[in-house]
């Protein structure tokens, strides 16, 4: 809907926002860098947790290394301490949640602001196709396949 609004190369950098992981190299956009930091960060700590609980090396799965805040190391280890799937996934997304509106600091309306605003977006779209799933049906499937491992 910004097209024609903004320039090209920003509606470009708008269309490459994804939470699947996959992040471009070399970003010099200031808070897509923070962001994809930060994004990277906890998922090398989710790695090296998953990793450990399984005794295999994590190194071939880890992405650029960097400089680790502890409370990331904290929030991965309480999401993989959590029972719940669900519960800790809903943790991992509001910890994103959270440093999206510290990102947000000082930006209105400017192309800061609609990255974040393209975040926060694609975590509400995440949230509402988890709602609206058939849980029974989920729940089949998943035991179907368990049943088909053993």
């Amino acid at each position: 809907m910004c097209q024609g609004l903004i320039p090209d190369d920003e509606i470009e950098l708008l269309k490459r926002c994804s939470l699947s992981g996959e992040y471009a190299l070399g970003i010099s956009q200031p808070t897509l860098k923070k962001w994809y930091a930060f994004e990277v960060a906890l998922r090398n700590e989710l790695v090296k947790i998953r990793a450990g609980r399984k005794r295999i090396e994590p190194a071939k799965y880890l992405r650029q290394d960097g400089f680790v805040e502890p409370a990331v190391s904290h929030l991965a280890m309480n999401a993989i301490r959590n029972p719940s799937i669900l519960e800790a996934e809903r943790m991992l997304d509001l910890e994103r949640w959270y440093v999206l509106e510290e990102l947000a600091v000082g930006h209105y309306f400017d192309l800061d602001f609609l990255i974040i605003y393209a975040y926060k977006l694609l975590i509400l779209e995440r949230w509402g196709k988890i709602a609206s799933a058939d849980k029974l049906k989920a729940i089949g499937e998943v035991l179907q396949k368990d049943t088909a491992h053993q």
